[in-house]
């Protein structure tokens, strides 16, 4: 298999995959269509709406050549269920990416409950368990994937939703922003059996944590407080062990990220 690189695209939470011998395309993750809709607005709220980011998806894609996109999982925002007004807006999104000539794939999330029967029958839908393509793994994060992704050498991730917090006060929710995880691990044997002190049972060199998509979905603030419940997976089993850079939106680089062991008291 040939190289292949990772490139997050400069202001956009989309990451641009680059096969050695095939054509590149898109990562996204966390959508949460939904996040926000009244009973007036089920498309939500700007600039979040669906619209919109079916729109910010296709210039994505204009921008990087791709004509395929896989969405890392967390399509819509109700967890069980889709409500009957979210449907239409759900099909709608997808028929736009369709109608852009892009190829669709979709990894389950834990947000994506019920979600198949509302799609257009050219996405292509994967279990949480995640999908292999081009060398890459990709998974929610919710949840352990499969064998064939843990023998990946890259992985690609959502569900964390990676930020940090820059204002010096953690009251100030204006300084807390998206960013970019990049996880490396050191070289060595992987361990075969489940232990607290050699937690990593996977056989990538690096993996890439994705902001979330949807700019109004609720933000780990990475460097001053660990992952909150239900996200504590990923970081337990992925990060804990890894060295981790983060970068902004914008392609700033941040260092390395310290991240505390413990809740901010604050």
């Amino acid at each position: 298999m040939g190289h292949v690189a990772l490139q997050p695209l400069s202001d956009f939470a989309a990451l641009k995959v680059v096969p050695a011998n095939a054509r590149p395309f898109l990562v996204v993750a966390d959508l949460h269509l939904g996040l926000g809709a009244t009973a007036a607005q089920a498309r939500g709220p700007p600039p979040a709406d669906a619209p919109t980011l079916a729109e910010t998806v296709c210039l994505a894609a204009r921008t990087s050549g791709a004509r395929a996109i896989v969405v890392a999982g967390d399509v819509k925002q109700p967890i069980v269920g889709t409500p009957r007004a979210l449907r239409p807006v759900i099909f709608d999104f997808f028929s736009t990416l369709l109608a852009e000539g892009l190829r669709v794939e979709i990894v389950l999330g834990n947000h994506d409950v019920g979600l198949t029967p509302h799609l257009p029958r050219e996405v292509h839908v994967a279990p949480p368990s995640g999908v292999v393509r081009s060398g890459v793994g990709i998974f929610h994060g919710h949840r352990w994937p499969s064998a064939r992704v843990l023998k990946a050498p890259l992985l690609v991730v959502g569900h964390l939703h990676p930020g940090v917090r820059l204002a010096p006060t953690p009251d100030e929710d204006r300084g807390k922003v998206r960013c970019w995880l990049r996880a490396t691990y050191a070289p060595g044997p992987v361990p075969r059996k489940r232990n607290a002190h050699l937690p990593r049972r996977f056989a990538a060199r690096e993996l890439v944590v994705l902001p979330a998509l949807n700019p109004i979905t609720g933000t780990e603030a990475l460097n001053r407080q660990r992952p909150s419940r239900g996200r504590s997976f990923l970081f337990q089993r992925f990060l804990s062990d890894a060295r981790v850079r983060a970068y902004l939106l914008d392609g700033t680089d941040l260092g390395e990220l310290v991240m505390p062991q413990s809740p901010d008291p604050r």
